[in-house]
């Protein structure tokens, strides 16, 4: 057996193990019937976080940002291929870019907004952002920051800047997921495309811009093609094209949505396509797809945990926050 193969037996058997501490529908429950916000995130020290029943809004974010670096962290340390920690890290460095520019050209201070989860901590970008030391960033991201920025300067639209950075980090997370050669991951990198693109063209058609405003957003490499989803928008057939598809609820839900019904709905049918597909990780025994949807299901678990807390703090109501929950992973 290779050294690989048993590094990959012994982190997805590790992983496994674990699943049954990760945030559930009955945990997630739980924490919206407790009598008190403290008492819903002492929950939550059943699934390895830190006690955040006395923390700020604040606090908490940085609580769950810590608990997100130290699992990257120790599986950048045990899983065969560190490209697999990267493909997580990636969406990070683009936040941190898109804050960076925006700040930049609105006179304000960037580091609240930064995330330390990339594969650059966000202070370092925006320090070598600042000293002009392109070279030491990721080539990919430095020219796409650079683009960024003359796009906003040249059309004051930070959407359009945002569209700029977006294609560069899907086109970056192909290039990770073509470096594993998995086609599960091969598989996730093209629903998260055909999702982006699904909302984009949402979006595009409720603001009421055209097929060549479309046509300029939309992210290659997904399993819709770009022609046939610009004509389908026209058409506003979207739902056909994700007939039996992990996005048809979505795409009919979001069909819904250009005649005035829920976008929370959409948005939601979205994210839970994404994690309906990861599920079929469980399928697999060991190798990178446990890794990955590992991974992903901790990234759910804490969009899910702060919703739920900084909800509860704020003293919205239950049902409004667990009308906007995505599905979880276990």
């Amino acid at each position: 057996m290779s050294n690989k193969k048993e590094a990959y037996l012994c982190v997805s058997a590790i992983l496994r193990a674990r699943e049954p501490r990760l945030l559930d529908n009955e945990k997630a429950e739980r924490m919206l019937d407790a009598a008190s916000f403290e008492d819903a995130a002492k929950i939550l020290t059943d699934c390895g976080y830190a006690d955040m029943s006395q923390m700020t809004a604040g606090e908490i974010e940085e609580a769950l940002a810590q608990h997100r670096s130290e699992i990257f962290e120790e599986l950048g340390k045990t899983a065969p291929d560190g490209t697999l920690i990267d493909i997580f890290k990636l969406k990070y460095d683009y936040h941190n870019a898109k804050v960076i520019i925006k700040a930049e050209a609105m006179g304000q201070d960037a580091t609240r907004l930064l995330s330390g989860s990339g594969r650059i901590p966000g202070l370092k970008l925006l320090e070598l952002y600042n000293e002009d030391k392109r070279i030491q960033m990721p080539e990919t991201l430095a020219a796409a920051m650079a683009e960024a920025k003359a796009t906003l300067a040249r059309t004051s639209n930070p959407q359009l800047a945002d569209f700029v950075l977006d294609k560069a980090y899907f086109a970056e997370l192909q290039k990770a997921v073509d470096k594993v050669g998995s086609s599960f991951l091969k598989g996730y990198a093209s629903i998260l495309i055909d999702s982006a693109n699904l909302r984009s063209a949402v979006r595009t058609l409720r603001m009421g811009k055209n097929q060549d405003f479309l046509a300029e957003v939309l992210i290659p490499g997904g399993s819709v093609g770009l022609e046939r989803l610009t004509a389908a928008a026209d058409k506003d057939s979207l739902a056909a094209l994700y007939t039996h598809s992990e996005l048809e609820k979505a795409a009919v839900l979001g069909g819904e949505a250009l005649s005035g019904g829920s976008m929370t709905a959409f948005e939601l049918a979205c994210d839970n396509a994404v994690n309906s597909y990861l599920r079929g990780a469980r399928l697999i025994c060991y190798g990178c797809e446990p890794v990955v949807a590992y991974m992903a299901a901790v990234e759910g678990e804490i969009t899910a945990i702060r919703m739920i807390l900084t909800g509860r703090l704020a003293g919205i109501p239950p049902q409004t926050i667990r009308e906007r929950l995505r599905d979880l992973y276990v």
